[in-house]
């Protein structure tokens, strides 16, 4: 029997790092900067859809909570003359105090800042949010599937996609799922640097699930092994 794991947890501390980066001793605080996290990722998701936002990253210290937006559309996320940033750090910052029930503590603050996507091609959340728009334009469902994979595999950088769609597809009665691959996608080999992203599509007849892979060749490290001596050789 094998078990289907997250591509992404499936490689912490290999080739992947933690989405949110703070330590803690005390429980209660722990039990308190996860519940915050969960919330502020809720809040931007449901925030910042449409502006093809990717990954959301949480980093605490003593003196601020960072927040790292990776976005393919970063003018959409800051505004004109950054009024949008401006407001939206004025709600993270009422979110992080609602969350808590109480005020942030003196000198502490909530800061963002906003990565952009240079190849939204190989991004799987990007990917599977292109995708959840263009069904919910009312386009065929293979046709979206047919020209993203097309798309995706064009881009130099990628060596596989796969992508999968399940819910009432076409408006059918029945639901089933369908799936579309090029290229390869090596779930199992921990150095394979693969991308992956779950969205919906929001339909009068209901909501499809949309899920992607995208496999960016595989992840080398350069180690140098220390040169030891040879027992017999003289020490100087």
């Amino acid at each position: 029997m094998t078990h289907t794991v997250h591509p992404y947890a499936h490689r912490l501390g290999i080739i992947r790092d933690w989405k949110s980066r703070w330590f803690s001793a005390d429980k209660n605080v722990y039990r308190e900067n996860i519940k915050v996290d969960e919330t502020i990722r809720r809040f931007l998701k449901k925030r910042l859809r449409g502006t093809y936002t990717s990954g959301i990253e949480i980093e605490r210290s003593a003196s601020e909570l960072r927040i790292i937006l990776s976005t393919a559309r970063p003018g959409l996320v800051i505004g004109r003359s950054g009024e949008n940033a401006v407001k939206l750090r004025k709600e993270l910052t009422d979110v992080v105090q609602k969350a808590t029930g109480h005020a942030l503590p003196a000198g502490k603050q909530v800061k963002f800042d906003i990565v952009e996507v240079r190849q939204p091609e190989t991004d799987a959340a990007v990917v599977a949010y292109m995708i959840a728009e263009g069904l919910e334009k009312r386009t065929p469902f293979r046709r979206v599937l047919k020209s993203t994979v097309e798309k995706v595999i064009a881009v130099r950088e990628v060596e596989g996609v796969r992508i999968a769609l399940s819910g009432r597809l076409g408006g059918a009665e029945m639901s089933r799922k369908e799936e579309v691959k090029k290229g390869r996608i090596p779930l199992q080999t921990f150095r394979a640097d693969i991308d992956f992203a779950h969205e919906q599509a929001y339909l009068p007849y209901g909501v499809l699930g949309i899920k992607v892979w995208i496999y960016r060749g595989n992840v080398y490290q350069d180690k140098k092994t220390p040169v030891r001596m040879p027992e017999s050789a003289p020490r100087g």
